[in-house]
């Protein structure tokens, strides 16, 4: 996505690809997805590292908070959000040979996936299929 001299992608960078790939999910999955949050923070906040016992914040690339489809709402529930973290997701991208847009697939179908109640195997489907 960038070459040598430019600047990192940033929060907004990151959430066009991570809003693209949503958009190639089935419908299925996409219509159970309307009413959630996608933020993109450069790292997650001290209080969610600590509530996660993670001392290193490039540890986190993603989190998602909130009630998984089937569950029923409660009167004062925070919004269903799906974070993604830049810097971890970036720190991934130059240690790896995966490509930008492909890491933050991932990274966002694994959180869609913990929506969904998704196991692991499921949620490579999943990526598999919009790959």
């Amino acid at each position: 996505m960038t070459g040598k001299g430019q600047l990192a992608p940033s929060c907004a960078d990151i959430e066009i690809l991570a809003r693209t790939a949503m958009a190639r999910l089935p419908d299925a999955f996409r219509a159970h997805l309307g009413d959630v949050v996608l933020i993109v923070d450069d790292f997650a906040d001290e209080a969610t590292l600590d509530e996660l016992g993670i001392e290193d914040p490039f540890e986190l690339s993603g989190l998602y908070s909130g009630r998984p489809v089937g569950e029923t709402a409660q009167t004062g529930d925070l919004p269903t959000t799906i974070h993604l973290f830049r810097r971890p997701i970036l720190d991934e991208w130059a240690a790896g040979e995966d490509t930008l847009e492909h890491l933050v697939a991932h990274v966002l179908v694994h959180e869609v996936g913990h929506h969904f109640g998704l196991s692991d195997e499921k949620m490579h489907m999943l990526e598999d299929a919009i790959a």
